[in-house]
């Protein structure tokens, strides 16, 4: 059965809502390592067979392999890059296309970040084995409701898809999201019921890669659960940036930030920032308290920019959800983000940009 591209324009509307920023410490500088990146190109767009909107909107997603599983994957060649970075793009009068990719100036023999390379080995935590829970102990997450935090930085980029997913603003009409809350890998996302009163805006055109589309919640799949939503209008708000993403031993604290709609608690926009555990070149193990709804969320970091003399904040993963892995009649459990890595920079910048030029740095 031919797969299916991203989310019709009726299930990517989404709102805004808006919370004021924490202040970190300063005691401290971890810098960001501005480095050149891939060229990701479209080559060849071809139409498709219109697709067929018939899965209803899921929150989470599951998947049987668990970090060891991911490192044991084989690593991809060049050609199994521009395969699964290929990407399809559904319309908003209800086109679907599908668009070949060309990949310049990138080595497959690195599995991770040049500029991060020199780093010291991250050293893996130990996975827990727990009931099936998304609150590890603790619930450590801060909900923002009152109207004196409305369009306040960081928070502000926070949004939420009408099928019930969070998204992150990282243009001036873009949004970012995991894939599997638009695309199940083979049909289109319808959207929930949806009572609570927001104001909606339109998407124009969504980008899926396919790998997701290929392999799903699969070993490969799940290192591609991102997707972008480009609006038909601009959301005149301030947005993220992108950057690639560091190794875990190098972000502050060795902690990550997302925030996030969180359906436990309707109406009301979910902050959180938890110690990173293991990770892949393309995962990001953590154990951050989320509930489905949260999915989708731009996963941040905060560091000094050397160049622009300033503090910054920068969207390095997407919150992919709630994962866990049955064993001996236990669950293991993980929370996942799938990390930006050069080339998903250079992929997601260029569709952002529309050029390569302004996305040689990340």
């Amino acid at each position: 059965m031919r797969s299916r591209a991203a989310l019709s324009w009726s299930t990517s509307l989404f709102c805004l809502l808006f919370l004021s920023p924490v202040s970190p410490s300063t005691s401290s500088r971890p810098q960001w390592i501005l480095q050149r990146v891939p060229v990701v190109l479209p080559e060849k767009t071809e139409d498709q067979p219109a697709p067929h909107f018939l899965s209803q909107a899921r929150l989470d997603v599951a998947s049987e392999c668990d970090p060891e599983c991911h490192k044991r994957a084989p690593r991809l060649s060049y050609w199994d890059l521009r395969r699964l970075l290929a990407f399809e793009t559904l319309h908003s009068d209800g086109r679907l296309t599908e668009t070949a990719i060309g990949i310049y100036g990138y080595n497959p023999n690195l599995n991770t970040s040049p500029a991060y390379a020199s780093g010291s080995p991250a050293k893996a935590e130990g996975s827990r084995v727990r009931r099936r829970r998304e609150i590890f102990g603790h619930d450590g997450r801060f909900s923002i409701a009152g109207q004196n935090f409305l369009l306040k930085f960081p928070f502000s980029v926070a949004v939420k898809l009408s099928t019930g997913c969070s998204g992150t603003l990282v243009g001036d009409r873009h949004v970012l999201t995991a894939a599997h809350c638009v695309h199940d890998g083979s049909s289109i996302r319808t959207p929930t019921n949806d009572k609570m009163k927001f104001q909606w805006i339109r998407a124009k055109r969504t980008h899926v890669p396919k790998g997701w589309i290929k392999g799903n919640a699969n070993d490969i799949g799940m290192d591609f659960d991102y997707a972008l939503l480009e609006l038909k209008k601009p959301h005149k708000r301030r947005y993220m940036k992108l950057g690639v993403s560091p190794p875990a031993q190098r972000l502050p604290g060795r902690r990550v930030h997302f925030s996030g709609f969180d359906n436990d608690r309707p109406g009301q926009l979910v902050y959180r920032f938890c110690r990173a555990g293991e990770e892949t070149p393309d995962l990001l193990y953590q154990h951050c308290d989320a509930q489905p709804g949260a999915s989708g969320s731009g996963v941040y970091a905060r560091m000094w920019d050397g160049r622009r003399r300033r503090w910054e904040r920068k969207v390095i993963g997407v919150f992919s959800g709630h994962q866990w892995v049955e064993r001996q009649g236990a669950s293991q459990e993980f929370n996942v983000a799938v990390r930006i890595t050069p080339l998903k920079y250079a992929q997601i910048c260029f569709w952002i940009k529309g050029n390569f030029v302004d996305c040689r740095e990340g």
